[in-house]
């Protein structure tokens, strides 16, 4: 196709204090959004089928329904929608910023609250506010798809799992008592040791965009 279109001055501010983005890292991945959807306006999930670091990971749908979930994209309701803007895509690549220590300690602590708030959503699949056992044997079963991994030894990852987590968030419990779920606050309290402010990170940043969106 031609040249990409570019965004107006006004719209990169806006999205530049919105997400925190850089005007020329808004711009490259403009590029990219552009490229992904044939030049259209809106992105739906067939478009990160052109996504080849994503072919290779096991939870590769989880990542894409993201994009398109609404808790992702700032609405009140649970749900997702069919396409996304450029600004919906901006806004879910901004859970995944590189956050070190030139930031403020109120900014890292917000930056890890979204991160794991967004990685929670992953986990909670059916928008309840809780991670279930059912769940968390789901995503786990995804992890290991493509390992000689049986589904007895996921399923028993995911019990030991579930129970370590009820563990740290009620005090000790009997392997067959009933642990309804992981919600938010418990899910913070077993990811505080986590640096993940720093370790979730996408490489659409790094990627030359050059060639591929003349």
């Amino acid at each position: 196709m031609g040249s990409s279109p570019s965004l107006p001055a006004w719209e990169i501010r806006d999205l530049t204090d919105s997400t925190g983005f850089s005007s020329e890292q808004i711009e490259i991945l403009h590029r990219r959004f552009l490229h992904l959807t044939d030049g259209k306006t809106t992105m739906c999930k067939s478009c990160f089928d052109n996504i080849p670091d994503l072919e290779c990971n096991p939870i590769k749908s989880r990542i894409v329904n993201a994009f398109f979930d609404t808790r992702n994209l700032g609405q009140q309701s649970n749900g997702s929608v069919e396409d996304i803007t450029f600004e919906n895509f901006l806004t879910t690549l901004s859970f995944f910023q590189h956050m070190d220590d030139n930031h403020t300690k109120e900014d890292l602590e917000y930056g890890k609250n979204e991160k794991l708030k967004f990685l929670f959503h992953m986990y909670d699949t059916n928008g309840d506010g809780k991670i279930t056992l059912e769940e968390l044997r789901e995503i786990i079963d995804e992890l290991l798809s493509k390992t000689s991994t049986t589904e007895k030894t996921s399923s028993s990852i995911a019990d030991a799992a579930m129970l370590e987590a009820a563990t740290i968030c009620e005090g000790q419990v009997e392997p067959d008592q009933l642990y309804e779920g992981i919600n938010f606050e418990d899910f913070l309290k077993i990811m505080q040791d986590i640096k993940i402010e720093s370790k979730m990170h996408v490489r659409f940043l790094n990627m030359d965009t050059t060639a591929i969106c003349k």
